[in-house]
């Protein structure tokens, strides 16, 4: 189990530090923003309301914390919570999941995309019955949902681990990306800013490979294994998934290439701990997914009593969190990504 911190992390190392001043981005939603300012329709009495959290897929160490925050929000409100979702991350496997919780008539539908578009229909169709649909983690199209939560801009989170890989490796040699599945919307966003900021500002880090470990734990293990037998010279890999980095740091642990292959990207401290202490890994990054679970509920709550209307400019309160407002495009910032390593993962419990 892992202790819930409510605290909204700032930057742990420099180089972040860049990060902060950036804006936040998104893309376009129909909804009616034309008021601006906080919606006063609503009568915030959060009681009564029923929320279905419907991530990626279940048994992922990195949802299972994020429904944790989901459920520790709603039992503060003295709402209804039920986690569903499918075994395995394919694009359309969330689909019966939607329809069901359209059916039971549940007054919130908290989801993690497995695809930007495949489940748009089903989404449409839940919200024409009055389901209000918050993104979090990872988006659909902007139209087929009324908020996302967002845990950090797309831009901090490429960033932060092209600046980690490229100070491990010395700016210079051969890099792989082991990504979840290739039809995950954000890993795709930050794959492309990424290749983007390599191009840029390292012309002498080449990335060699974007594998595909779907966030099955033995796939991300055994594409690990491909990546170093296919490039022999490879110095770094960069995963930016929970199961994908923990995957590739055991298998570095007990392999020839500890301490001699870098691997950063996002993974949870409690996941990655041992790699850090023994020196598998130097650092990596991520947001607390306890948080941002935390505010997803939230916010969908705010939606479903009309506390809010996803108009930017609306506030909200996400409990111990504080205050929160709706920026562009219906998308809510948790904040800035934040880097773990040896000197400070042993204060973090998730």
């Amino acid at each position: 189990m892992f202790t819930l911190k409510r605290k909204r992390f700032g930057v742990g190392l420099a180089a972040v530090a860049a990060t902060a001043a950036l804006v936040l981005t998104g893309c376009a939603s129909d909804g009616d923003t034309s008021d601006g300012g906080s919606s006063d329709g609503g009568s915030g009495d959060t009681s009564d309301v029923s929320i279905t959290m419907l991530p990626k897929n279940l048994g992922n160490p990195y949802f299972d914390t994020s429904t944790g925050g989901a459920e520790e929000a709603v039992s503060e409100m003295g709402g209804t919570f039920e986690e569903v979702g499918p075994s395995e991350a394919s694009p359309t496997s969330q689909v019966q999941y939607i329809q069901t919780a359209a059916q039971q008539g549940v007054g919130g539908l908290i989801v993690s995309a497995n695809d930007p578009e495949a489940i748009c229909d089903a989404l449409d169709e839940a919200r024409s019955v009055g389901v209000k649909v918050v993104t979090f983690d990872s988006d659909t199209n902007p139209e087929c949902r009324d908020l996302f939560i967002n845990q950090a801009t797309a831009e901090g989170i490429a960033q932060v681990q092209v600046d980690l890989i490229t100070e491990q490796i010395g700016d210079e040699g051969q890099i792989a990306i082991l990504s979840a599945s290739a039809n995950a919307t954000n890993q795709n966003a930050w794959i492309e800013m990424m290749e983007a900021e390599l191009e840029a500002n390292h012309p002498d880090v080449e990335l060699v490979e974007v594998a595909y470990g779907d966030d099955d734990d033995q796939t991300s293990f055994d594409k690990t294994a491909a990546l170093l037998q296919t490039y022999p010279e490879l110095k770094g890999i960069v995963s930016p998934t929970t199961v994908g980095i923990a995957a590739a740091a055991r298998y570095l642990q007990t392999s020839e290439f500890q301490g001699e292959v870098s691997l950063t990207g996002l993974g949870t401290p409690n996941q990655m701990r041992e790699y850090v202490e023994d020196g598998t890994v130097t650092a990596f990054a991520l947001w607390n997914p306890a948080d941002l679970g935390y505010l997803a509920a939230y916010a969908t709550a705010a939606l479903v009593t009309g506390e809010i209307t996803g108009a930017e400019g609306d506030t909200f309160d996400a409990g111990t969190l504080g205050s929160y407002e709706v920026g562009a495009d219906a998308t809510v910032l948790l904040g800035d990504p934040y880097v773990f390593d040896a000197d400070n993962i042993g204060d973090f419990d998730f």
